[in-house]
């Protein structure tokens, strides 16, 4: 019998809403969201037109990877996260056992190109985008000139 054992996902897909930055007790950012992924294969109505289906995935990141998710995206951006799927249980007000499976992010990535432009939910990708380095017209750079590589120790 194998000892494999891997629980690793792989989602790219769309926020449904803003996420929100939470902090627990003990200081820790914490965001729960739901990413609308598209399935691979789209079904037909009973019009016999293709209808695209989604899936709306649970996922909670923790940490700097939730700051970075509340701090960049928005309703409508497009996400690609790596994590893995986690299931918990707790008693309700009713006594009643329930239970929750969602992803827990470990990693999220961008999507959309800068090109792209806006996308539903007013995200525009250009948020995110580093501020660019000139130098002014009419000057040229000042770089230092090096000695010789002699003193190298390679």
């Amino acid at each position: 019998m194998s000892s494999l054992n891997l629980n690793k996902v792989v989602l790219c897909g769309r926020l449904t809403a803003d996420p929100e930055l939470k902090q627990t007790s003990s200081g820790i950012s914490v965001v729960t969201f739901t990413l609308a992924v598209n399935r691979r294969f789209q079904s037909r109505g009973t019009d016999g037109a293709q209808a695209q289906q989604a899936d709306f995935i649970s996922l909670v990141a923790w940490r700097q990877t939730a700051e970075f998710i509340s701090k960049y995206f928005k309703k409508g951006s497009a996400l690609c996260v790596t994590g893995s799927i986690q299931t918990r249980s707790w008693q309700d007000q009713q006594n009643q056992r329930r239970y929750a499976t969602e992803v827990v992010v470990d990693e999220a990535m961008f999507v959309d190109s800068r090109n792209e432009g806006a996308a539903p939910g007013g995200y525009t990708p250009d948020a995110y985008a580093a501020p660019s380095f000139s130098t002014p017209a009419g000057t040229a750079p000042n770089f230092e000139e090096l000695k010789a590589d002699d003193d190298l120790p390679f």
